[in-house]
């Protein structure tokens, strides 16, 4: 099937002081922040880490990686990111949501920081505008929040007798409130009656499985997030121990045996963080707004 991916990169307005850049060992070092644990996410840090090597830096040879994971515990986030301004580090990517973004945004306003964010950076306050970004932060829109009325529809063509559907919602997700209203709204449009069921824990899914096949639903539609991507294998398991047609956000949903998946690669957003991070190690300015799509459904 034909792949679509929708990536937007935001260029944030960097200059980035020569008194930091002096400061810095001979070999670089790179904080890398994420709200998650690394447990789930390998195919994402070699996308970073791919990144990076496109633009010249390979870990332990020319370039170190400090690694900071909240455990999805977002309080230690501000300590976390503290840690990495201390360790010195040049540059920092915040990944795993914008929580982790805007804990170092919060913690230093000179270190560049490269964000990875599900929705609109502006709303988030990430960035005061995409044209005029300002700040030390840039990054990349996943924008997925955007692509939930269209994954609807596509889970409708699969399934066209479908009357009830289960939604599995991440509620601490940063744009989990307005990808919610979309659906509901594209739902309606469709004459579907929905049923949320929100997760935010492993046991949470199981139950939330056992739960709407016992309403004899017709199809499953699962919300983006960082959460439920990391419990990709399980989602894939009880979809087929079930039987039950389910539509996911992310591209690795598919590869680990989901159905169907339409929205962005994940592996690739953290790609182009690293790609991203790599520039600014470069001495990169980047100070307008940039954007790229890539293309991809499965």
């Amino acid at each position: 099937m034909k792949r679509r991916t929708f990536i937007s990169l935001l260029g944030g307005a960097a200059v980035w002081p020569l008194a930091a850049r002096a400061q810095q060992p001979a070999m670089p070092v790179v904080g890398f922040l994420n709200a998650q644990s690394p447990d789930g996410l390998t195919e994402q840090l070699r996308g970073f880490r791919l990144g990076l090597k496109e633009t010249g830096y390979v870990e332990g040879e020319n370039v170190t990686i400090e690694y900071r994971w909240a455990e999805n515990e977002i309080d230690r986030l501000p300590a976390l990111a503290t840690e990495l301004i201390r360790r010195r580090v040049a540059v920092i990517a915040a990944t795993g949501g914008p929580p982790a973004a805007l804990a170092a945004k919060a913690t230093t306003t000179t270190i560049p920081i490269v964000f990875l964010a599900a929705d609109d950076p502006v709303r988030l306050g990430l960035v005061a505008s995409l044209a005029r970004p300002g700040g030390n932060l840039t990054g990349i829109n996943m924008v997925w929040a955007e692509l939930g009325a269209k994954r609807l529809e596509l889970l409708r063509e699969l399934v066209p007798a479908a009357t009830r559907m289960a939604v599995l919602n991440d509620p601490t997700g940063s744009s989990a409130e307005i990808a919610l209203r979309n659906v509901e709204a594209a739902a309606r449009a469709m004459g579907l009656q929905i049923q949320v069921y929100n997760v935010n824990s492993s046991r949470e899914i199981a139950a939330a499985f056992a739960s709407f096949m016992r309403e004899r639903t017709d199809a499953l539609f699962v919300s983006a997030g960082p959460f439920v991507t990391s419990r990709r294998v399980q989602l894939a398991l009880l979809a087929a121990r079930y039987a039950v047609p389910a539509a996911y956000a992310a591209r690795e949903h598919a590869e680990v045996g989901g159905l169907l998946s339409y929205g962005t690669s994940v592996s690739d957003g953290y790609r182009q963080v690293g790609a991203y991070t790599g520039r600014i190690l470069k001495g990169a300015k980047l100070r307008t707004c940039r954007w790229c799509r890539r293309r991809s459904s499965t």
